[in-house]
């Protein structure tokens, strides 16, 4: 859809793809001596800024830059402006209710809920080397637990996992669709269906970089 406005309101064409943040990261650094790319938009926060600091992007300052809420101008004071917050976004699961209840299991109440035996098999959660949903995931449980607890905790949950999908996306999409129900994984930006129900915890911030091709 952004795409589409952009190329209305401007008359410029666009080419988008979707990619996981982390895919997106590989890709600018892959391409650093030869850019393909010329905006990286949305997504999480910990590969944009490791794109500003590998100096894979360019400084810009939006006029529309004082308009925006403090914690975004603070990412971008702080990325000295090559990458900006878009959006904030917090980081829980989701479950399908309706499966739950053909399985006649209890939803889950909490992130330690997720190691019950009775789960084993049902849990997907996307791959934090190509999601950076499920690196913020990670990061956010070593935030809440500590760093060995965390860890420890992401090891007996691995046993419950089926899948540890490309995309960050693709887990919530699997609940909805009744496949394994569960997700540790961020928010959409639209109202769950009634069939999914969500956990919430702190949140982390993602930005925005203009990649180098950028003019």
């Amino acid at each position: 859809m952004m795409a589409t406005v952009y190329s209305r309101t401007t008359g410029t064409k666009v080419n988008m793809s979707m990619k996981g943040s982390g895919e997106a990261l590989a890709q600018l650094i892959a391409e650093k001596d030869n850019p393909k790319t010329d905006i990286w938009f949305g997504g999480t926060g910990d590969p944009h800024l490791q794109a500003a600091e590998q100096g894979l992007t360019l400084e810009y300052k939006s006029p529309l830059l004082p308009q925006l809420y403090p914690w975004a101008r603070k990412q971008a004071e702080d990325a000295k402006y090559r990458t900006v917050g878009v959006y904030l976004g917090p980081v829980g699961f989701g479950f399908n209710t309706e499966l739950l209840a053909r399985k006649k299991a209890q939803a889950p109440k909490s992130w330690a809920d997720l190691l019950k035996p009775e789960y084993k098999g049902e849990v997907q959660m996307a791959n934090p080397a190509s999601s950076g949903t499920a690196y913020t995931v990670i990061a956010t449980l070593v935030q809440i637990m500590g760093e060995d607890k965390a860890f420890d905790y992401l090891k007996s949950l691995h046993k419950n996992i089926s899948t540890y999908t490309r995309s960050g996306t693709a887990p919530i999409k699997a609940a909805a669709r009744a496949k394994p129900w569960s997700r540790s994984a961020s928010c959409t930006t639209s109202p769950p269906r009634p069939s999914r129900a969500f956990l919430w915890v702190p949140p982390r911030l993602p930005r925005a970089p203009v990649p180098k091709s950028a003019p």
